[in-house]
Parts: structure tokens; C-alpha cells; sequence
């Protein structure tokens, strides 16, 4: 969980990261949150610890990981959400929009606005908040359309793309956002050259 986030979505958003995916996408720069482990919070916990954000937050953007590989969980947290926060609610999934048409009719008026679609590592990245541009943005509620439209249109060259997140307590700089294809790898060999060193968690696209 951090707060603010920029590049996920308009305004100041608290991003909120699940763990575990089933997915596993080729390409993707998040294989980190792959592995599903042993649970280290609750729902009630994190929303307790996410109180301060909620109460001045423009949005929450929930994102892992795959939220709907953990359903009950998803669905407790947005409810929460709802209840303490008039912030927009952005969800992203590996899923298919029709695949989840299901669970999305359960969880009617809790998503606002729906990134869907496994990410392609091999398609073209030009669409804003797509990894990739197979990527769907759905628009789920009168409030997603009011704050998402804007976002359905083509990467602008001075589009904000990646976060800048510092770790107090380990020293560590972390990147939050949709990097640009090869962007964490220039990143990594521009930092070889220093006494810095980059970590990626970037999945290797299979080659033909």
C-alpha cells in the first residue's frame, strides 16, 4: 500500500497492491507479486491503516498481483472502501472483461473503472494506463465515466508514467507506474555505471 500515487489513475490515489497471481503474463514487470505466501494482513487491518489516506485520497487504484484471484478479499475491500471514502475506484486485472462479467455483476457500484485483459508483452504501448494496448478500459459507473474518460486516449509524450517512492526504514527507491517498454532496463544499465544498483522484476518475453 502507498500514498500518493500520480501515475495510476487523476489525482492522489492510494495504491493497494495484492499479492499472488495465476496469470504470470510474459513481460510483466511485477513478478514479484507472482508468488502467493502465507497471508501477512487482513482486510480490517489495511483498512485501518489506509484511514489517513481514504480521508484525502481522489482515488484508490487496486492492482497486484491479480485482485479477483482472491475474490472474497477484493470484495471486502472495496466495500470498505466505499463505506469510508468518495474516492473513484480503479481496478486492474489479467482477466477478460467477459471472463469476470460474473464477479463484476456481484460487485456492481463497487468498480468504477476496469483496466482488463492480460498484458502483452509482444503488442504495442501506446494507450494510457495499458501496459499493453489488448488492454480494455471499462468505465463501470457514472462516477468512472466522469474521472476515466479523459484516460482513454493515446500516451501523450508528457504523460507522467512512473512514481518515485522512498522506503524510510530500508533506504530502498522504488518506481510505481506503467513503465515504457525498455524503460527499467535503461534504468538498470544506466545505474551500472554507478555504485547504485537497479533490481527489475521484469518477466522475459518469449522470443519466435
Amino acid at each position: 500500500m502507498h500514498f500518493p500515487v500520480t501515475t495510476l489513475g487523476p489525482g492522489q490515489r492510494l495504491g493497494i497492491w495484492f499479492q499472488g497471481c495465476s496469470i504470470r503474463c510474459p513481460g510483466c514487470v511485477s513478478v514479484d507479486t507472482w508468488a502467493s505466501i502465507p497471508p501477512k494482513t487482513t482486510v480490517e487491518l489495511l483498512l485501518g491503516q489506509a484511514r489517513d489516506a481514504l480521508a484525502i485520497a481522489d482515488g484508490v487504484t487496486v492492482s497486484g498481483g491479480e485482485p479477483f484471484d482472491q475474490p472474497d478479499a477484493l470484495e471486502q475491500l472495496l466495500i470498505g472502501i466505499r463505506t469510508r471514502s468518495p474516492a473513484d475506484i480503479l481496478v486492474f486485472s489479467g482477466y477478460s472483461l467477459e471472463r469476470l462479467a460474473p464477479q463484476l455483476l456481484r460487485l456492481d457500484g463497487l468498480i468504477d473503472c476496469l483496466v482488463a485483459d492480460p498484458f502483452d508483452g509482444r503488442a504495442p504501448q501506446s494507450r494510457l494506463l495499458r501496459g499493453s494496448d489488448n488492454q480494455r478500459l471499462a468505465m463501470l459507473t457514472p462516477l468512472g465515466h466522469q474521472r476515466f474518460a479523459a484516460f482513454d486516449r493515446a500516451l501523450d509524450p508528457s504523460d507522467r508514467v512512473l512514481d518515485v517512492v522512498f522506503d524510510d526504514e530500508t533506504g530502498q527507491v522504488f518506481l510505481v507506474g506503467i513503465p515504457r517498454p525498455g524503460d527499467m532496463r535503461k534504468l538498470a544499465s544506466i545505474l551500472s555505471e554507478t555504485s547504485l544498483v537497479a533490481v527489475t522484476t521484469e518477466a522475459k518475453v518469449p522470443t519466435a
